[in-house]
């Protein structure tokens, strides 16, 4: 309820330094231009929101898995750890605007591109997050399965994992809230549909109202994608619970 009452605030404003300063709509449109243009072209923006959706769940999915399987071996394989630590640095170290042409040239302008360019933006906060709560298992519980000559299988899968599955959960949701910056710059870069299709091609032609709309869809996509994964990690991870009650818990 609050949330609500704010974004009506928000809107409130806006129109209203709209109709005060009488700012060019090519400059900044009003809040009633942005809802006639998803009246005008709702059917448009509903096909291109699919595939950016398409696009944001794919690399999701992808960068979880290819996140998790990089902890799990980088806490499994000791050995590896001096040259795989270094790539998933080095992974991050390069500006994603800088890999997305190439990804491009690599994969095409369908949706193969932009699901990999989300799903290299998700992959390190996945990894990281889990990385991090594998290395900081309760040294008790260590202890104990040393005592028991647990081996060191029994010991990944049945204390480190679950141990560090408040950090995956972590790792994930931050990686949820990212999802759409790797699928829109990839439609950027080249694409022929999708949200940040839209955008550009309304940015090009002047269409500023287009442009809010497309991106007032995108924030809807990103925070029904997060609420979404918080609410199925709320029921993975049920003996991990919120210290806080949050205003949408309320």
């Amino acid at each position: 309820m609050h949330a609500l009452v704010a974004f009506a605030g928000i809107l409130a404003l806006w129109q209203g330094f709209v109709w005060v300063t009488e700012v060019p709509p090519f400059l900044l449109p009003s809040p009633l231009r942005v809802a006639q243009a998803l009246l005008d072209r709702g059917d448009i923006l509903a096909g291109h929101a699919l595939t950016t959706a398409t696009e944001m769940v794919a690399g999701l999915v992808l960068g979880a898995l290819l996140g998790s399987a990089m902890a799990l071996t980088l806490s499994a394989w000791r050995g590896g750890r001096r040259w795989l630590l270094p790539l998933l640095l080095v992974s991050q170290a390069v500006p994603v605007f800088a890999v997305a042409p190439l990804l491009t040239l690599w994969f095409g302008f369908g949706m193969a591109s932009k699901i990999v360019m989300a799903t290299i933006i998700i992959f390190f906060p996945v990894a990281t997050a889990f990385y991090d709560g594998l290395r900081r298992t309760d040294p008790g519980w260590l202890d104990l399965a040393a005592t028991m000559d647990a081996t060191p299988a029994a010991v990944l899968w049945r204390l480190r994992v679950p141990a560090a599955l408040p950090s995956l959960a972590s790792g994930l949701r931050v990686a949820a809230a990212v999802a759409p910056i790797g699928a829109v710059v990839g439609e950027w870069v080249g694409a022929s549909s999708g949200l940040g299709y839209v955008m550009l091609q309304a940015n090009g032609r002047s269409q500023t109202d287009v442009m809010f709309a497309a991106l007032f869809i995108l924030a809807l996509m990103a925070l029904a994608l997060w609420f979404t994964v918080d609410r199925l990690l709320r029921r993975a991870i049920p003996w991990q619970p919120d210290s806080l009650l949050s205003e949408f818990d309320a």
